[in-house]
Order: structure tokens, then sequence, then C-alpha cells
């Protein structure tokens, strides 16, 4: 079974949380856009969709599906997004595409965050893939010093630049293994946006595509 097989059955899966009339929140990448797929077949069920980026916001649009903004949908019952990493513990690494900013306020805003995946996802310690850090322009060299004194390898993100008009800074070498810690830390650095660290707001719902099914993981 191919990688692309997987994420669609881990996306499949995720749609069995969707309930009447439901506002969801929807993530970023090549996971959600089978999710998206999905949700266009009960699009006549929900209320609508809060998107987490431009591209998502054209997919939703695509399909037919309302996108609100969150100021006025409020708290979400519902966030479905994937990763780019995830540990047993629920914790994760996004930003891969580059929209870790707008992902973690939509699943701060959420009650409830179904992360979907391919197997290969599954690590045991976070940092393998290189953590992505939103990076206000005027800080990036300041930033990437700060990086560097704490262990990592900070790479820019060539001719790429965020919704919100910023810079990706990918750190390589990084060994997370408290990634709670490390997230707060980051974020505390002047001219970080955010971490594409997702353990302060783990995701509640683990969903990995496998050869043989979906395997479930809860916190």
């Amino acid at each position: 079974m191919s990688v692309e097989d997987m994420k669609k059955r881990a996306a499949e899966a995720a749609l069995a949380f969707i309930e009447n009339d439901m506002v969801v929140g929807v993530g970023t990448g090549s996971t959600v856009n089978y999710f998206i797929d999905g949700l266009a077949r009960l699009k006549g069920r929900i209320e609508g969709a809060v998107s987490s980026s431009e591209a998502t916001t054209q997919r939703l649009k695509a399909h037919g599906i309302p996108v609100l903004d969150l100021n006025a949908a409020g708290p979400l019952p519902l966030y479905v997004d994937g990763a780019d990493e995830a540990t047993r513990h629920l914790q994760l690494i996004k930003g891969g595409g580059g929209a870790l900013t707008r992902e973690k306020i939509v699943a701060a805003a959420s009650e409830q965050f179904i992360c979907i995946a391919d197997e290969a996802k599954l690590v045991d310690v976070l940092g393998a893939y290189p953590l992505p850090v939103e990076v206000i322009p005027m800080a990036r060299s300041y930033v990437g010093r700060e990086l560097l004194r704490r262990g990592g390898q900070p790479v820019l993100r060539e001719r790429f630049v965020t919704d919100n008009g910023n810079l990706i800074i990918d750190v390589h070498n990084l060994s997370i293994l408290e990634p709670a810690r490390l997230e707060a830390e980051l974020n505390n650095i002047a001219g970080i946006v955010t971490v594409g660290l997702f353990a302060r707001r783990p995701a509640d719902v683990l969903l990995l595509g496998t050869p043989s099914g979906v395997r479930e993981l809860r916190a």
C-alpha cells in the first residue's frame, strides 16, 4: 500500500468525528487535502469550516464548503490537521507547509484536535524532521543566532513567505526530549511568531493510516 493510500485512510477515518451543524477547523497539507475532499460529501450536514491557510481556503471553496472567520465562529468543537512527526504522547512537529501559526491558533481555539497521518510519521523522539519556526523578517539573523546557541542548525526556507508575511527558519539536528519546555523557551525569543512544536496543546486523537487499517491513539 502506498503512503498516499495510508494518508487517505487516516483522513477518511476523521470524518467519523463530524457531527451535524458543526463548524470544523481544517488544517493544511497533503493528508488534510484528502480530508477536505471527504468533507465535501458531508457539506450539507455542517455549518462551515474555519481554515488554517490560504491554500486550504481555496480547496474548501472549490468544494462549495462555506469558510468562516474564526473571530465570528468562536470556540470550535473539532479541528482536523496533519503532522510532520508525532509521538505516542500526541506531541507533534508541524509546519512543513508553512502554515504553523494559523494552525496553532485554530488548534488552541478547538475543543478536540484530531491529527491524521500515515504510520511513518510516528516517532519516539521529535526532531529528525526539521523544526519550522515562523520569524518576523527583521529578526531573522538574531533568531538564527539564538537557535544556534541552543544546538540547532537554522536554515532559512528559501523563496518562501508565510500567509502572514513572515519567514520560516527550519531548524535541523534537534533531539527534542522535552517538547513542551522547548516550545515555551523558543516562543519567548523576540522575533519568533511561533514554532512548529505542538506540545503544550497536543493532539487529542492521532489517527495513523497503516496497510492493515487505521490505528487510533488517544491522549
